[in-house]
């Protein structure tokens, strides 16, 4: 919610007269101090009404009246919703049908009137989604999937979206591989893996489709922000998504200058841009890249602006008859459009309203409107014209001091209209223009060169068409000041102290003060000023005033401090090779003390905005240079430089930094870290560690991969022409399994192709398992685990076995745990199994070509889940150096595993480990320790261990009831 307080305007009579009541010297016209705003009614509120504000000052109040859609409400209207509290209009039991619209509210009183601002009432709603089933998305391993959300009819158009993961209130974290458009809501997964009011859609069944190996694919940007508009002073975002295996990194760039002040978030998915103006308007591009291929997409950002004042009306007297002209001129993109209202109603529609003869009519209340369609804004003011006869009553001449030999001037500023002509007398003689005496246009008497003489009483006469009048004053000659001691010039090094100053002669009636200012920046101080740890900035002319209430004198001298060099400016590159610049800058202020060398720094994009200091070729740059050569830089580098200057007196500050120059090309990189091999079946698998960005030393960087049998003279050439791809695959169906071959790698820029790596002996994949695991046999170990096994595999080139395990019935294949088993072991246990349940087991042979065939399938029934009720423990009682504990025997339910026996477990207090008992009886005989100890009890089954529960005894706490052999325990 937002109130515009407009300024208060006084607005009069028409035809106002110069002497004025009481009530009519403070009367005014509407001065709003609320209006209307923008409403959203939701329509599920339980509060059944709206308030829209309207609330002015003025004298007599204000009177109050609504209009909808520019049509004024009848407020008696039999059956009307509306009612009037205050200014306040109140709609009861609102109806979308009716009461939607722009609402404005009309203030008035005898003075004038003033509409408001527009205030709109909308209705909100949010639907629930539709009922229907969700179709299940079925997607590869690896592949990207786009998962519709389709929200249902709403207002406003702003939504905010979550996901939920199987059930609610498990929502889905977002990062690089997952993100939810708040465009439009849907889900885009990048790679899909074995995994106020709110409404909830229908759940979606997304099936990961098992795929070995998993296969890649290139960047595909599924989500692309459109053209955009965004007002001047806003904070906007752009969404881009990618699909692709690996998950694809986003970049953004503008193509049409450097990137605004920004913020990357949700992995690269969203650009933010803060404080947005004209100046961020242009192409702006995202581009999703992965080892498999890239995508990109641009649009455009326009900026527009709301409109603004650059001129407009404020409340003004005018004389009858005169001439006047009222302007506004707003700025905004669109261009806003002007229109002027009088009272309320429509005036005009140009920037500009001209007068050539006012008259009374023309007084009253103005409104100058700037509108495009980003909104409106106001400017309200009052004309009042009037026509009177000259009146000192408010403003009589006043008695006034003059300086010998001065100058002095007499106001004369009486109310009247139209403007009167004057005359002015000394005591009883009238005085008229001389080469001494002026009377201005406006009324003032001027005097110069004062002298005793001049003093007397003086009458401005003021006269117009509607009468006369007259106001006497008085002049008073005083002594002129006269400077006595004037300041003396100064010269310091930073940091000292610096001192001046000042004493002057005056007229002994009057007060005197000394004002110091610096290159006409004031300070108030007496006659001695006193400067501290003086500074650079302090340096300049100082001018000490002496001022008495009637004249004034100066006298100045000059601070000279010395101290470190300026800032050198210009720095711009010349001249550039690819290890090499060359500078050129321009000298700064050397501070009253001699250069005596410079520095010069550097920065890229590699040095995180860590400024370095540049090697030169020369061993010292001298103060007198202007230009000097860095060396030793990265060729097709971008960089920035900046130049500091030194004297005796220290190091200045840095200059700012050049432009942007990227080094020249060059090329001479030779691969390391070699090698390759594994794979999928009839592939060959070549491998470098990719080349740093600082590193390519120039456009078009890529990879040459050349690859021959071991037993052949031909090499084959491969151009890999992505920067960061690290390996190479070559699909042929007629190489043999782990065939032998020589492969070497290169670099290339647009400069040329760089030496090549030394050649390395790799091998090409070996075949998936060719055969089935056989005799596959397995049983349920307990309620959750089984154990299975199976002959092993004959075949030499096995890296393991992949066991999959999933219930019969209410599990899909695709949802299968997993175990994976070294190739040395033929056996497995299999763990989080639901109690009571049909499993289906299947093994398969794999290594670095994929998975072999699958086992037939073994099917095992898990055991019934032990008992969840806990032992009753009934009791301990003192048996000599023992304890016995007795319990209850524990019926398990139907659906429940029969009791074996039990397990008792007797641990020392704060310890995890213990002795565990084995028995079938319903007690147990322990031996008694000093200290505390605790014991569990529990049943056991075939289908595991059950429910616990805990006594804690105290050996220490028995020697008191060894008599009666009470029992003391405490249960847990």
């Amino acid at each position: 919610l937002w109130i515009c307080i407009l300024t208060q305007l006084v607005v009069t009579h028409p035809g106002l007269v110069c002497l004025l009541s009481a009530d009519e010297a403070t009367g005014y016209g509407p001065v709003f101090e609320e209006q209307p705003v923008d409403t959203i009614y939701p329509e599920e509120s339980p509060e059944a009404k709206i308030t829209l504000n309207c609330r002015a000052r003025a004298n007599p109040p204000a009177t109050y009246k609504w209009k909808l859609n520019n049509m004024e409400i009848d407020l008696n209207e039999e059956g009307s919703h509306y009612s009037l509290v205050g200014g306040n209009l109140v709609i009861n039991n609102p109806i979308k049908t009716k009461h939607e619209g722009n609402y404005s509210c009309l203030a008035s009183n005898m003075y004038g009137a003033l509409i408001s601002q527009v205030g709109s009432v909308q209705f909100g709603y949010l639907d629930l989604f539709s009922s229907e089933e969700r179709e299940t998305v079925k997607v590869k391993e690896g592949q990207g999937a786009v998962l519709l959300c389709a929200p249902p009819p709403h207002h406003p158009a702003e939504l905010s979206f979550r996901w939920i993961l199987n059930e609610f209130p498990t929502f889905i974290p977002l990062d690089k591989r997952r993100f939810v458009s708040q465009s439009n809501g849907n889900l885009y997964i990048s790679k899909v893996d074995s995994i106020s009011k709110s409404v909830f859609s229908n759940y979606i069944p997304l099936m990961p489709q098992a795929e070995r190996p998993i296969r890649k694919y290139p960047a595909d940007l599924n989500v692309k922000f459109p053209d955009t508009t965004a007002l001047v002073g806003q904070n906007i975002t752009l969404e881009c998504f990618a699909l692709g295996n690996p998950v694809p990194e986003i970049h953004w760039k503008k193509l049409d200058g450097p990137m605004p002040n920004h913020e990357i978030r949700m992995a690269g998915a969203h650009l933010h841009l803060y404080n947005v103006q004209f100046e961020d308007g242009g192409t702006y591009r995202c581009e999703a890249v992965n080892s498999r291929g890239k995508d990109y997409h641009t649009a455009r950002l326009s900026v527009e602006a709301f409109p603004e004042w650059v001129e407009h009306i404020n409340s003004i007297e005018k004389d009858l008859n005169s001439e006047y002209t009222m302007s506004c001129i707003a700025t905004g993109k669109p261009k806003p459009h002007i229109r002027w209202l009088k009272n309320g109603e429509l005036w005009g529609r140009l920037k500009e309203m001209r007068f050539s003869s006012l008259t009374f009519d023309d007084s009253g209340m103005y409104q100058c409107i700037a509108e495009n369609h980003h909104g409106v804004i106001y400017a309200n003011a009052e004309l009042r014209v009037f026509a009177c006869a000259p009146t000192f009553e408010h403003n009589p001449v006043k008695r006034v001091l003059a300086a010998k030999n001065g100058r002095v001037v007499i106001e004369c500023r009486p109310k009247a209209a139209p403007k009167p002509t004057f005359s002015w007398s000394k005591d009883t003689e009238l005085l008229s223009n001389s080469t001494r005496v002026f009377i201005w246009e406006d009324g003032s008497l001027e005097i110069l060169n004062v002298t005793r003489a001049d003093e007397g009483r003086y009458t401005c006469f003021a006269e117009n068409d509607r009468g006369k009048a007259n106001s006497t004053g008085s002049l008073l000659v005083t002594e002129s000041t006269k400077i006595t001691l004037a300041p003396s010039n100064a010269d310091v090094k930073v940091g000292e102290n610096a001192w001046m100053q000042c004493a002057a002669l005056h007229d002994p009636s009057l007060d005197i003060t000394f004002i110091w200012s610096l290159d006409g920046r004031n300070g108030s101080s007496n006659g001695e000023l006193l400067i501290k740890n003086a500074q650079l900035k302090h340096a300049g002319r100082y001018t000490c005033t002496a001022q008495t209430p009637v004249d004034n004198i100066t006298a100045s001298a000059h601070l000279v401090v010395r101290g470190p060099p300026g800032a050198p400016g210009g720095v711009r590159v010349i001249n550039k090779t690819d290890k090499s610049v060359t500078l050129q800058w321009s000298r700064g202020a050397d501070n009253h003390s001699p250069i005596s060398k410079y520095t010069i720094q550097y920065r890229n994009s590699f040095s995180k905005d860590v400024w370095k200091n540049a090697t030169t070729c020369e061993n010292s740059i001298l103060g007198n240079a202007e230009t000097s050569t860095v060396k030793d830089l990265f060729p097709w580098t971008e960089y920035e430089f900046r130049v500091i200057a030194t004297n005796t007196l220290g190091t200045g500050e840095p200059s700012s930094p050049s432009p942007k120059e990227k080094t020249l090309e060059f090329l001479w990189w030779r691969p390391r870290t070699f090698g390759g091999g594994g794979g999928t079946s009839r592939e060959l698998t070549i491998t470098w560690t990719p080349v740093q960005p600082q590193y390519y030393y120039g456009p078009n960087f890529g990879y040459i991969v050349a690859f021959r049998p071991q037993d052949d003279y031909q090499w084959r050439r491969v151009i890999v022409a992505d920067p960061q791809a690290n390996r190479y695959v070559h699909k042929e169906s007629s190489i043999p399994p782990l065939t032998q071959f020589q492969v070497k790698v290169k670099a290339f820029n647009s400069k040329g192709e760089g030496p090549y790596s030394l050649t390395a002996i790799i091998y090409s994949a070996q075949d998936a398992p060719s055969e089935a695991p056989v005799n596959v046999n397995g049983r349920a170990l307990s309620a959750t685990e089984a154990i299975v096994w199976w002959l092993p595999l004959s075949q030499s080139n096995i890296d393991g076995y992949q066991v999959k395990y999933w219930r019969n019935q209410e599990d899909s294949e695709g949802g299968a745990q997993r175990v994976v088993v070294p190739g040395k072991e033929n056996h497995t246990r299999l763990e989080g199994m639901k109690p009571d349940s049909s499993y289906l087991i299947e093994i398969r042979g794999y290594n670095s070509a994929g998975y072999g065939p699958p086992s037939e399938h073994l099917q095992v029934h898990t055991k019934k889940p032990p008992p969840s009720r806990p032992p009753t423990i009934l009791g301990t009682k003192l048996k000599g150096q023992s304890v016995n504990i007795a319990w209850e025997h524990v019926e398990p339910l139907d659906n429940e595993a029969s009791i074996d026996g039990y397990k008792v477990l007797y641990r020392q207090q704060g310890s995890s480990t213990g002795t565990l008992y084995t028995t079938s009886r319903r007690y147990i005989d322990l031996p008694l320790h000093d200290g505390d100890y605790v014991v569990e009890v529990r049943a056991h089954t075939e289908g595991g261990d059950g429910a616990v529960a805990k006594i804690k005894i105290s050996g220490n706490s028995f020697t008191d009831y060894h008599s009666d052999e009470e029992t003391i325990y405490e249960k847990i």
